[in-house]
């Protein structure tokens, strides 16, 4: 018997284990992989996190099981860097009065988390960790992947509002947020479409559940309601751009119902000349907010409870404390949509 005859033969007993396989051997985040009997419909969807939200008690397609714990993450940014672009493209602009999508991301239930799960499904240009190979630049980007759904519809929202602050397309962005995360969340794997599977389906449903999050969460108008508004001036740096942390914790865990985890960037406030001295290392530009849930039944429904972000040790912030000295700064320039 030849190499190639046993390897066949092999392929041959693989094949019947895995169609003989039960339900509950799911996706590839786990041993063993089966296409068959992911109907949610028939499923009870489990919290995430809870007692039964666990591979081998309930379908991994229908429930989030292998990170649990799913944030929901918002940036502020002042400025793209590709504004005026080097190419043909079109420019990319921040949306007005609105604060951008991130990403959705899966940490396990401990508040550890998972980075790229799923090599073959691997399109970030730019890993953020080492070893990970790059995806060619020769090859198509991400953004091509919804055309065969006919999604432009989609496309263009995610140009408006989930758009690259870091001097790269926005596609190249997204390309990152599903490879080091969307790939780590067990109900978009791709055996959990089924034996008809087209390519890149999970990709987009991905794209469509980080949008029904950041719907539900308008943070700029949560704010806003706050009387925090962006502002360049330093008057007196009260109001005009300047707010203390705790009022602006305070907005938007009542508008959540949860602590969500404020994020800074910018110097730090002890390294500034009116902070030097203090013992306030808090960084002093607001740029992040991440919203914690716990999801009920599979990530592409849209539908989480708030968890504090504390809840398991993890920090709320890493902004300066200091009263009224967070700068929540307006946008450049030409860098917003004017339509």
């Amino acid at each position: 018997m030849t190499r190639r005859t046993k390897l066949s033969s092999l392929g041959a007993v693989i094949s019947t284990w895995l169609a003989l396989m039960p339900s509950t051997i799911l996706a590839a985040l786990y041993p063993g992989l089966s296409n068959l009997n992911h109907t949610c419909a028939l499923v009870k969807p489990e919290l995430s996190c809870s007692k039964n939200a666990v591979f081998g008690k309930t379908d991994s397609c229908c429930s989030e099981t292998y990170g649990g714990l799913v944030l929901s993450t918002q940036f502020w940014s002042t400025y793209t860097g590709l504004e005026i672009p080097s190419t043909s493209a079109e420019p990319q602009l921040l949306p007005p009065q609105s604060w951008t999508i991130h990403g959705l991301w899966p940490d396990y239930c401990n508040g550890s988390y998972p980075e790229y799960c799923d090599l073959s499904r691997q399109y970030d240009p730019s890993p953020s960790s080492k070893g990970i190979p790059p995806y060619p630049a020769t090859s198509p980007d991400i953004g091509t992947f919804l055309l065969p759904f006919g999604r432009l519809d989609l496309l263009q929202y995610m140009n408006t509002y989930w758009v690259s602050s870091l001097g790269q397309s926005n596609a190249d962005f997204w390309a990152h947020e599903f490879s080091k995360h969307g790939t780590c969340m067990s109900t978009f794997e791709k055996e959990c479409y089924g034996p008809l599977y087209r390519p890149h389906e999970e990709v987009v449903e991905y794209f469509e559940a980080n949008i029904k999050f950041f719907q539900q969460l308008p943070t700029y108008d949560w704010l806003a309601e706050a009387n925090i508004l962006p502002s360049n001036s330093t008057a007196g740096k009260k109001g005009g751009g300047y707010y203390s942390f705790s009022k602006i914790q305070r907005a938007l865990k009542k508008g959540f119902g949860a602590t969500p985890y404020i994020g800074c960037s910018g110097e730090k406030y002890n390294e500034t000349i009116e902070g030097k001295g203090s013992k306030d290392d808090g960084r002093v530009v607001l740029s992040e907010v991440w919203y914690y849930y716990h999801v009920y039944g599979a990530s592409q429904n849209g539908k989480g409870k708030p968890v504090d972000a504390d809840a398991q040790g993890g920090r709320v912030t890493n902004c300066v404390l200091e009263r009224g000295k967070v700068r929540y700064p307006e946008r450049t320039k030409g860098s917003e949509r004017t339509t």
